[in-house]
């Protein structure tokens, strides 16, 4: 098949600079746009192309919601929704694929899985196009998408015998008990996938749910379906069948429930809240879930600190993809011997970035997605400032750069009256609070509900390694924003406390999918009396038996 790059596709105007402040009240296509000069007036993407993607979509009902890009508020598609009864019958294909996916080997599944990591790292352009147009990211991080799908397609499909072969287990009796562990799918995974980023969230969850034998019914998020729907079609380019990944689209609160009442186990990315309501279904049918949900994170930046690496690596993790990441940092905690030259520095390489939304490779940050996400930035902000926060960097909404935008912004003087102190802001927003004690650096750090991703800064990494294992997050990295745990595929990757349950990557990532199937041979003896032996003398045999082993070190 001949490999499309998308710009061939987009209007002249998404590849040029970013909207004007009349996108400022949200994108719109009514009334008489003229294409030269609003890129409001004509579709992103050609209609058929976007049909190609589309198709992939079982819906039935005729109707279709609207996107927009983010970049400039152009149109982007018309994407069909799914009903209950379409939810119904993507199971019920899933179910018929997996069935016959189940019986192919687990050499062929890892073949096909690691075509597509050639196929994703050759498609990266087109892809990355893509995500940029519905996301609005900066083009350096929409790179972190398909680098994270070659990553975990690799990885899985390198080390798909170690997680999956049947393994020997020691029997009861040795030399006569024979136990086999078997690694059995769960059938059909439903996965539930967020917008910020759209490629990598649609499929690195599901990719270990292939290996394993299993299917997939895929709900992703409304604003980015395109991405997502790369994502299938880049599947079966690489030789999954069709059928094994089901695409549903629609809202949560209509598709959600109807995808928990027949999954075998549900995996979602997004709000705590969201991933509350999930694990009381998952509950009630008895079926597994994972839940990525919210974080808060803290960067701990000690006295022995390298502060230009530290001012470096506190920009990527505070304002990758605008803030919109799940492990970026929203609380930054620094020893008062550096206090003043990391702000100084962290400031003066805030101030530097290059700000836009476009396609090319110069903005060091793009936009916010929605002007929902613009409006609870600016509410975060604002009330902070009303409430006596110091503004060291940004602090206003960009429309002259694109409809949703805000500069990165960087606060001081945040207290807990202030809403951003502990909620979620989920944008390019980041306090700073100054620390004279460690161990009341880690207290605050480990405070409030959430615990996802932390950092460590310090030029002693083994004390690093001593405090993070101190902060109550599921991932921390020492002298790393978050790239250090999240692009080390064989290491477990979630969160703690109300930043959810359940880890993707590493074994973990894939025996979530799989039950556990103990299968034991019985040689010469049985487990009961024998020859003429009584209940009593079998019982005083077998104690006899267990201290013989105990001695011989047996487990």
């Amino acid at each position: 098949m001949t490999s499309l790059t998308y710009p061939r596709h987009m209007s002249e105007a998404i590849s040029g600079s970013g909207a004007s402040s009349e996108g400022r009240g949200g994108p719109s296509i009514e009334g008489p746009h003229d294409p030269e000069h609003d890129p409001r007036a004509s579709y992103a993407l050609e209609p058929e192309h976007v049909a190609r993607l589309t198709d992939r979509i079982l819906a039935t009902t005729g109707a279709t919601t609207q996107v927009h890009s983010p970049i400039n508020g152009a149109p982007v598609a018309n994407i069909p929704q799914s009903s209950t009864e379409d939810v119904a019958e993507a199971f019920r294909r899933a179910r018929v694929a997996q069935a016959a996916w189940a019986r192919v080997s687990i050499d062929e599944r890892a073949r096909i899985l690691h075509r597509l990591h050639d196929i994703v790292l050759d498609r990266q352009a087109e892809i990355m196009d893509l995500i940029q147009l519905e996301s609005g990211k900066a083009r350096k991080h929409a790179f972190d998408e398909p680098l994270h799908i070659a990553l975990t397609a690799r990885y899985y499909a390198r080390t798909a015998h170690k997680h999956l072969d049947t393994k020997r287990v020691p029997g009861v009796v040795p030399g006569l008990t024979k136990v086999e562990l078997n690694r059995v799918p769960k059938g059909v995974v439903g996965i539930i996938s967020p917008w910020n980023y759209p490629f990598t969230m649609a499929l690195c969850d599901g990719l270990p749910a292939l290996l394993a034998g299993n299917a997939v019914v895929a709900k992703p998020d409304a604003q980015t379906m395109l991405s997502a729907l790369l994502g299938a079609q880049l599947l079966e380019e690489a030789g999954f069948p069709r059928d094994l990944w089901q695409v549903v689209a629609g809202p949560g609160r209509e598709l959600g429930t109807p995808i928990i009442e027949r999954a075998d186990y549900i995996c979602f990315t997004g709000s705590t809240a969201t991933g509350r309501l999930i694990a009381r279904q998952a509950a009630e049918r008895l079926i597994g879930c994972s839940l990525e949900l919210g974080g808060k994170n803290p960067i701990l930046v000690l006295r022995d600190a390298d502060i230009e690496r530290a001012a470096e690596g506190a920009v990527r993790a505070s304002f990758s993809n605008a803030g919109q990441l799940c492990v970026s940092t929203e609380r930054m905690f620094v020893a008062d011997q550096v206090y003043d030259r990391f702000v100084e520095r962290f400031v003066a390489r805030t101030k530097a970035m290059s700000l836009g939304a476009t396609l090319d490779w110069d903005a060091d940050m793009g936009t916010l997605i929605s002007a929902d996400q613009l409006e609870t930035v600016t509410a975060h902000v604002d009330d902070a400032v009303a409430k006596g926060a110091r503004v060291l960097a940004g602090g206003r909404a960009r429309p002259d750069l694109a409809p949703y935008y805000y500069e990165p912004t960087i606060l001081e003087g945040v207290t807990p009256e202030m809403t951003c102190f502990g909620n979620e802001t989920f944008g390019p927003v980041v306090s700073i609070y100054r620390f004279h004690d460690e161990a009341d650096a880690i207290a605050r750090a480990n405070d409030g509900e959430y615990g996802l991703n932390g950092s460590v800064y310090t030029r002693d990494t083994a004390r690093g390694r001593a405090i993070a294992r101190q902060v109550k997050c599921g991932t921390v990295n020492v002298n790393e924003a978050f790239g250090a745990t999240f692009a080390s595929i064989d290491a477990p990757m979630g969160g703690m406390r109300e930043s959810g349950m359940g880890r993707r990557q590493g074994a973990e990532g894939i025996h979530r999918y799989t039950e556990t199937q103990s299968v034991a041979t019985q040689r010469l003896i049985r487990f009961g009396p024998m020859l003429g032996m009584s209940d009593e003398g079998y019982a005083r045999f077998m104690t006899a038996s267990l201290r013989l082993m105990d001695k011989l070190g047996r487990a």
